[in-house]
């Protein structure tokens, strides 16, 4: 882990990563302003690595959701929704709490995502455009 603009992030990023980062986003704008398919009704979003590898049971269960795996480049955490939108708002939660069994912290979970309403969760996937066009415009490199 290296430290860029305050605040931690995986590695220095690579002028191949740069360009993949770049192209991604690049590319879910381009699919973004075609057919807006991040609100498409019957289709809740799932997102994974560029060339994702799921284990095929899930990719079976996500295949029976009709969700769709949305790409994104390795360690950019800056524009993974589950990281920069989810995790962070549970992080809040998280402060200074100490679970002491499994059981215990998965019940702090569920609570947790429960006690979330639906706009929590479309409010994350509104934001991805706007991240994109940040790499976009940020040349690939990675940005608060």
């Amino acid at each position: 882990m290296i430290q860029k603009q305050g605040h931690w992030v995986p590695y220095e990023l690579k002028p191949r990563d740069i360009e993949r980062r770049f192209g991604t986003c690049e590319l879910l704008l381009q699919r973004q302003r075609r057919k807006d398919f991040l609100m498409h009704p019957h289709r809740p979003q799932n997102q994974t690595t560029l060339r994702p590898h799921v284990a095929k049971p899930v990719k079976t269960y996500l295949e029976t959701l009709k969700w769709e795996v949305l790409p994104h480049p390795l360690y950019s955490p800056d524009i993974a929704p589950s990281d920069f939108h989810l995790f962070r708002s549970m992080a809040h939660g998280l402060a200074d709490r100490r679970f002491h069994s499994y059981e215990e912290a998965q019940k702090w979970i569920d609570s947790w995502i429960a006690s979330k309403d639906m706009s929590f969760f479309r409010r994350g996937i509104h934001v991805l455009p706007e991240r994109w066009e940040k790499v976009v415009s940020s040349d690939g490199q990675y940005f608060k």
